[in-house]
């Protein structure tokens, strides 16, 4: 699956998911050391930060009714600049737009879920990840629990989209199941909400928002993982800066350590995840 249309997916599930949410809570994942005291770093000629993203991405990043920007990526910059004391603003861009933004002046961060791939950090830098995209099995509630081992999924039916990192994934290290390919992410929840396959395996945050909304009636769990083999599913996803900017970055990397340890970023994550991907 391309990166576009997974985003694209991951925003139709959110639209199905919108006013509904299951009482299971988000777990905030370990991507920063607890351990870190290290002192807020100094922002010389940072009296704001300014902060590009788009407005088409929900649970990420979208426009409120009365055309504010809301979303995970908004409220995570907004902290950013909490935890740094410093004023923030955030304009919307196209996405297609957004690190020639960057890279012309228009802002200083991107926080638009932008992958850190080996290509695009040929551009721009990138902080630590402040989230990540991992492959994780669902299947049905109502069904025992499978060992998602090699072979506790022996002659199991597994679903996968055609062409996609989680189809290359399932077939190396599980090669004694059944795969399965079918067209897109709706056909491959239906399978599982219907019973016609044993397990999915696609993206956890496209799987999360649909877990926790209508479509799903709590049909179902995610089972095992999460799986991050970045080879297969990325390095995470980061705020992007030039890379002349280094006092920028180590200063959101700091902000959003101090984001883990005072439990802002897993208020943030329970609140546009409640059923947690990491």
């Amino acid at each position: 699956m391309t990166y576009g249309n997974w985003r694209w997916l991951t925003m139709a599930c959110w639209l199905l998911a919108s006013g509904a949410a299951l009482a299971q809570s988000a777990d905030a994942p370990s991507l920063w050391d607890p351990n870190r005291h290290a002192a807020r770093p100094d922002l010389p000629g940072f009296r704001a930060i300014r902060f590009l993203t788009e407005d088409d991405y929900p649970p990420l990043n979208f426009r409120k009714p009365d055309g504010d920007l809301a979303g995970f990526n908004i409220d995570v910059a907004r902290a950013i600049c909490e935890q740094l004391v410093v004023g923030c603003t955030i304009q919307a861009r196209r996405f297609d737009t957004l690190v020639d933004s960057l890279l012309g002046g228009k802002g200083d961060a991107v926080i638009a879920s932008i992958a850190a791939t080996p290509a695009i950090r040929e551009s721009v830098d990138f902080s630590a990840p402040y989230y990540r995209t991992p492959g994780r099995f669902v299947g049905r509630a109502d069904r025992p629990a499978l060992d998602p081992s090699a072979d506790g999924l022996e002659a199991k039916k597994i679903a996968v989209v055609g062409q996609s990192a989680h189809e290359s994934y399932a077939r190396l290290f599980f090669p004694k199941a059944k795969i399965e390919t079918v067209a897109n992410f709706m056909a491959l929840v239906s399978a599982v909400k219907d019973g016609s396959v044993d397990l999915g395996f696609a993206d956890g945050v496209t799987l999360s928002v649909w877990l926790a909304g209508d479509d799903a009636a709590k049909c179902c769990a995610f089972r095992g993982g999460p799986y991050l083999d970045s080879k297969f599913f990325g390095e995470g996803v980061g705020v992007a800066m030039r890379k002349e900017d280094a006092a920028l970055r180590a200063a959101i990397d700091w902000a959003l350590a101090r984001m883990a340890q005072n439990g802002t970023y897993a208020e943030l994550l329970r609140k546009y995840f409640p059923v947690g991907f990491q």
